[in-house]
Order: C-alpha cells, then structure tokens, then sequence
C-alpha cells in the first residue's frame, strides 16, 4: 500500500538529504493506528527501529510491543538545528492505480479479498529474500 509522509521544519539548516523508508506493521494494532486519517510515529503508534548495519537482530520496547519497525537509509549531507514534525498518511490516488476499489484496511489484513497485482512481486520477493 503506498503512504505519503509529510515533514516540515523550522530552524537555521543547510544541506540536503534523501531516506528511503519501511515500515513494518507488527500486528492489527499497528494496521489500525497507521490506517487513520494522520498517524504521528513514535507519537500515535509506537515506533522500534530495525536492525542496524548488518545485525540479525531488532530494538522494540521492553514488552516486546512495538506496533510498527522502521527500517531508513539516508544519503546526503545535511546540518543544522530544527523544530520538525511530521505525519503519515495512506496516499489514496497510488494505492487506487495500483489495488482498484479495494480499501486499504483489506489490503493489509485479508489476502482472501485482495489479490496481490503482478507488478508487486518483485517488491515482495526483495523483502523475502
């Protein structure tokens, strides 16, 4: 499903940067907080990051409990001091080109009603491998 985050900053900076994002929803919880109209991460829904590096393990929270993994790379050289913010929300127009008339919450939790379209499995067969 496609997402769209909006950020925005304010403070003395200079650079410029580009993240690649995944997020991985743990459990239904985490489908619901990030299928509402804005989600703030780390704020709304509970937000672990991922392996670092080449580790084979993940940081959550102590319970185990972590709603969501974020896995980011970020190229470029960027320096400042900022006050930002930001939220996430799905991106209705990508995800309606690509999954027709299905909702999003079907998309994410009933694979018996949503059939995954052939242009997304390279996609999904990098993450399994």
């Amino acid at each position: 499903m496609f997402m769209t985050l909006e950020k925005g900053s304010v403070g003395a900076q200079i650079g410029a940067s580009s993240t690649d994002l995944v997020l991985l929803v743990m459990n239904e919880r985490g489908v619901d907080r990030l299928l509402q109209d804005k989600v703030t991460l780390g704020a709304d829904a509970s937000l672990a990051a991922g392996p670092v590096g080449r580790s084979a393990t993940a940081e959550t929270d102590a319970k185990l409990g972590a709603e969501m993994l974020s896995y980011s790379r970020s190229r470029g050289l960027f320096a400042g001091i900022d006050l930002s913010g930001g939220v996430l929300r799905v991106d209705a127009t990508a995800t309606k080109d690509l999954y027709g008339a299905a909702s999003p919450h079907d998309i994410l939790l009933d694979a018996t009603r949503v059939t995954m379209p052939a242009t997304a499995r390279p996609f999904t067969d990098a993450l399994k491998r």
